[in-house]
């Protein structure tokens, strides 16, 4: 990904009101991320916990994605898969993500729904594995899979909120 600055996470949020926008609060790692080794930025918002935020690149274009977390009332003692990255966790650690849709479907009250990780980090959790043998230089094939499949799948999510605008 792309190297970001505040106003390119501001101009890249398709589906956000003027007033979310004035509100966006970015978390501290943005400063310090590593964008080279990212397929997309996510983060909860520090100051409004039911929101959210999802940034990738589509068609080489920075796009995102304002996400509004559903209230948690599941069983804790169970397990559930976040729908971008795959993993299972247990059940109050994925929660159920909205997205309104960009423009007038948007408007007439659209949006799309999915499980995801109630704390966004699905980048870090895929690329967290068995530490390497001392043989190993590169990342198994299981792990390219895993964070080419969270890419692909995150870079959908974000298209089909955005629709055609």
């Amino acid at each position: 990904m792309q190297a970001l600055v505040e106003s390119d996470i501001r101009s890249s949020l398709g589906n956000a009101t003027e007033a979310e926008l004035a509100q966006l609060a970015l978390p501290v790692r943005f400063f310090v991320a590593e964008w080279a080794h990212l397929d997309a930025f996510a983060w909860r918002d520090p100051r409004i916990a039911s929101r959210g935020y999802l940034v990738t690149e589509l068609d080489g274009a920075t796009a995102g994605v304002v996400l509004r977390a559903a209230e948690h009332s599941g069983s804790q003692h169970r397990a559930a898969i976040c729908n971008l990255c795959h993993t299972q966790q247990p059940a109050d650690q994925v929660v159920l993500f909205s997205a309104r849709r960009a423009g007038a479907a948007g408007e007439r009250g659209d949006s799309v729904a999915t499980y995801i990780c109630s704390d966004l980090a699905c980048q870090e959790t895929v690329r967290l594995g068995r530490p390497p043998a001392p043989s190993e230089v590169i990342p198994s094939v299981h792990e390219l899979e895993r964070i080419e499949g969270l890419a692909r799948r995150t870079r959908a999510f974000v298209a089909d909120v955005l629709g055609d605008r």
